[in-house]
């Protein structure tokens, strides 16, 4: 599966071997040896180091999992490289994010209807499916209405990541690696 694809490829525990495993990745992904990467740089990363298929093709996860983890720099010792790069002392945190966005990512395939937007009928269909991930529910209407910060009609894959974290929804197959 994908999930154990991802288990074996992003080196994200805090252990010597995937430490060694990361230092490695770093200097696959940072072709210019400059020491931080760019949004640009992760993607081909992903696409062309990783060759993880369903997350290159998953754009506006790796772009949450990069917004996510390129300000987190607070560590003596890592120069920081300002907020438009990922450094070596974000790496780690980016390789999570990459993971747990794409998790995202799926849950809001499985529930947008191929637009990349959630409408408010498409959340209704899927409140059962919601349930099973751990959501919170209870009225359809009005939990749509929370998530739809914008008050566009629409919930975005933004939005629904915002809403999706704070209620620590999880896919059942993914946890299973």
């Amino acid at each position: 599966s994908v999930w154990s694809e991802m288990a074996a490829k992003l080196p994200v525990q805090k252990t010597p071997e995937d430490r060694k495993r990361r230092v490695k990745l770093f200097k696959q992904f940072d072709p210019n040896d400059n020491k931080y990467l760019s949004l640009a740089e992760v993607d081909r990363g992903i696409v062309q180091i990783l060759r993880i298929k369903a997350l290159a093709d998953a754009k506006p996860a790796i772009m949450r999992a990069f917004q996510a983890a390129k300000s987190l720099n607070t560590k003596r010792g890592c120069p920081s490289v300002g907020d438009d790069y990922i450094d070596w002392c974000e790496f780690r945190l980016l390789l999570c994010y990459l993971r747990d966005y794409f998790e995202l990512h799926v849950m809001f395939k499985r529930i947008d209807g191929g637009d990349g937007r959630i409408d408010e009928a498409e959340f209704a269909r899927s409140a059962d499916t919601l349930r099973e991930w751990g959501a919170q529910v209870n009225d359809p209407a009005t939990t749509f209405k929370v998530i739809d910060k914008n008050g566009g009609g629409q919930i975005l894959f933004d939005e629904f990541c915002e809403w999706a974290i704070q209620q620590k929804l999880a896919l059942e197959e993914a946890d299973d690696n």
